[in-house]
């Protein structure tokens, strides 16, 4: 029955003179998700509106799920579009749809007609009233309740006329590619996963670095961190993640530095190959799943000592999240499977026994004199040696 998906955004209609660049933008988002899909579709934005109209044959679940993914859509309504013929012809066709939309008529209804277009002859009342007559002429089971129907028709008299009666929730946001890009640091935990999610709803589109540390971290370790960029991928769209190795420059810091000072330390360097991987890819700041107080490098006094090697912003996006809301978001999305398997990465194997949790930014810089001037070597040949994928869903 339904032909077509009718799109409905939220954010962007409050947007001004440049609300059609955010428009177009969904409009290829939109499009590209469709292309997962079995059959063919065009998408298309007119007044206010973006219509996905499939040319072909199509499965309805699939194709909801895969609009479900994409950031900016609030509501997904299929849609019946049919010409305007006059109000018999109309009648006619919310008779078929009502006897197809909903089967079991022992329900209760409204009709909630719209007129885009002023010229149609009958005021939105009139048709609504009308409409509502001949459903209840059809089906005589059928009851009207204005204030909490079971069912609600909408009407929309535009260019074509529309007929919808279910909204499916979209994700919200803004469309993936509005907002520049960004580099995630993303690891085999639960948060970083999560905080791609989260900017990349905001329209950011995502890079990622990844810190291997072979033979401390296995294979598996980095096949994990891939399934979590896929599942990211679902929403952010495709993904290039840089491999780096981070063995050397880890073990060089363990030799040379106070044990409680080490995950500070190794943070810093990691923010610093993070940052110069960005600037390759004109990327506007760094993204981490940090959350204020989680763990001792997460300290207020932490983030800050981290936060005075960077350059660009950093942004994060879990700042105040407690962890049970970040775990409930990893599940909705699909990462807490994965990101829970037991196959750990550099931040947990290189982990001091009882790191500072109140870094003193002197003490820190101090420490780190004794890494000249190796480290700069050891940098260099990581940046050289790292391996970059391109991950899609």
């Amino acid at each position: 029955m339904y032909q077509a998906f009718l799109i409905k955004y939220g954010e962007i209609g409050i947007k001004g003179k440049n609300r059609h660049i955010f428009e177009d933008t969904l409009v290829s988002q939109t499009a590209n998700a469709l292309k997962n899909v079995d059959g063919e579709f065009v998408v298309r934005k007119e007044n206010g509106r973006i219509y996905a109209e499939a040319q072909t044959a199509f499965d309805l679940e699939e194709a909801v799920e895969a609009l479900r993914c994409v950031f900016g859509i609030v509501g997904i309504c299929p849609v019946v579009l049919t010409e305007d013929e006059g109000f018999e012809k109309l009648a006619q066709t919310v008779i078929s749809y009502a006897r197809e939309a909903f089967p079991s008529h022992h329900a209760t209804f409204k009709v909630v007609t719209r007129r885009a277009r002023k010229n149609y002859p009958m005021e939105s009342m009139e048709v609504s009233a009308a409409l509502g007559e001949r459903l209840l002429e059809a089906f005589p089971e059928l009851k009207v309740d204005v204030h909490h129907p079971q069912v609600t028709l909408h009407v929309e008299i535009r260019n074509k006329i529309n007929l919808y009666s279910q909204t499916i929730k979209g994700p919200g946001g803004m469309p993936v590619g509005s907002a520049g890009r960004a580099m995630l640091l993303l690891s085999g935990g639960i948060d970083s996963p999560v905080a791609g999610y989260m900017i990349a709803k905001r329209g950011v589109k995502i890079d990622a670095v990844y810190f291997h540390a072979p033979p401390y971290t296995s294979e598996r370790a980095r096949l994990k961190v891939i399934d979590l960029a896929k599942t990211v991928a679902k929403y952010a769209g495709p993904i290039r993640l840089h491999i780096i190795n981070f063995t050397e420059i880890q073990l060089y810091i363990y030799d040379k530095c106070p044990h409680d000072q080490l995950t500070i330390i190794m943070r810093r360097y990691m923010m610093k190959l993070a940052e110069h991987f960005a600037a390759e890819n004109e990327d506007l700041g760094l993204i981490t799943g940090e959350s204020i107080g989680q763990v001792a490098s997460q300290t207020m006094q932490s983030l800050a000592v981290t936060n005075e090697i960077c350059t660009m912003p950093v942004y994060r996006p879990l700042i105040g999240f407690d962890k049970q809301d970040i775990v409930d978001i990893a599940q909705k999305i699909g990462t807490y499977e994965t990101s829970v398997l037991p196959y750990e990465d550099c931040c947990t194997i290189f982990v001091a026994k009882h790191p500072v949790t109140k870094p003193n930014l002197k003490s820190i810089r101090k420490s780190e004199t004794h890494l000249i001037p190796k480290i700069d070597a050891l940098m260099q040949e990581a940046i050289e040696t790292a391996e970059t994928i391109r991950v899609e869903a």
